[in-house]
């Protein structure tokens, strides 16, 4: 119903931002990481999730694409609803999530509120399932090798496509003069920087 909110921020509080659209204030539900990046009395754009159940209706928002394609796949895990998806993002953030998932590194997961052992070790094991079932990733002829020579150029190639990068971004990505002396995490984080200026 709604792809996003644009508007000015008219109250912050733990895990909640007020957008204020056209006289209209929508409540909606935020990772910390979303919560950090808006400021009262200035005007934001807020990736929309908008959940329905028999006794609620929840708006979830995110201040990018990856922060919301992340939270989609953690409520497609058995047993992972949309609040404890909230706070595994809040914790972890898209990118140490992706690599998380990648690196099968349960503590990670663990550190958010309310998520045990057999829930992460589900969250691994699910998504990184729908990793290796994505077809896509078998029309990119240089995801896929990067993905069999595994190390560092494997570990970004599943994580990136965790984070619902296509192949032809993540060899964008890989062919970047930057990348070449970066970490994992580093060249995660700056595909997540250039997504950021795209969508701006």
């Amino acid at each position: 119903m709604f792809y996003y909110l644009e508007g000015n921020v008219a109250h912050l509080e733990p895990n909640l931002a007020v957008i204020d659209v056209g006289g209209a204030g929508y409540a909606v539900t935020v990772p910390t990481t979303t919560l950090a990046r808006l400021e009262t009395g200035k005007k934001a754009r807020l990736y929309t999730h908008l959940q329905v159940s028999e006794d609620n209706v929840e708006l979830f928002g995110f201040s990018d694409m990856a922060e919301k394609r992340c939270f989609t796949m953690l409520i497609s895990v058995s047993g992972v609803g949309p609040k404890a998806a909230v706070s595994i993002l809040s914790a972890v953030g898209p990118a140490d999530l992706a690599l998380a998932i990648v690196t099968e590194n349960e503590k990670a997961l663990t550190s958010a509120k309310g998520i045990g052992k057999k829930i992460a070790q589900r969250i691994i094991l699910e998504l990184k399932d729908k990793i290796a079932k994505d077809q896509s990733l078998a029309a990119s002829p240089i995801a896929p090798a990067a993905s069999q020579r595994g190390g560092k150029l494997g570990e970004v190639t599943e994580a990136l496509t965790v984070l619902g990068y296509t192949p032809q971004e993540i060899s964008a990505v890989l062919r970047d003069p930057q990348a070449a002396d970066m970490s994992t995490e580093e060249i995660i984080r700056l595909a997540l920087r250039n997504s950021l200026k795209q969508e701006k």
